[in-house]
């Protein structure tokens, strides 16, 4: 039997949502063991001058307990 416990995390990057999803999944990795999943809660991007300047995601990261 497996044991699942899921945390919530906020990754950033200045170029795309797909980065700061990448960036976050490469950084929850080190610190938590037997990554499984994540999900993709919310989306937002900053703007200034009228132009994108950085994609933020919240993330829900699934991992099985050791």
């Amino acid at each position: 039997m497996s044991i699942a416990k899921v945390t919530e995390i906020t990754s950033t990057s200045t170029k795309s949502f797909d980065d700061a999803v990448s960036d976050g999944i490469a950084r929850a990795n080190k610190s938590l063991k037997n990554v499984t999943s994540a999900w993709v809660a919310d989306q937002k991007v900053t703007v200034e001058d009228g132009k994108i300047t950085g994609y933020q995601v919240r993330m829900k990261i699934t991992f099985i307990l050791q």
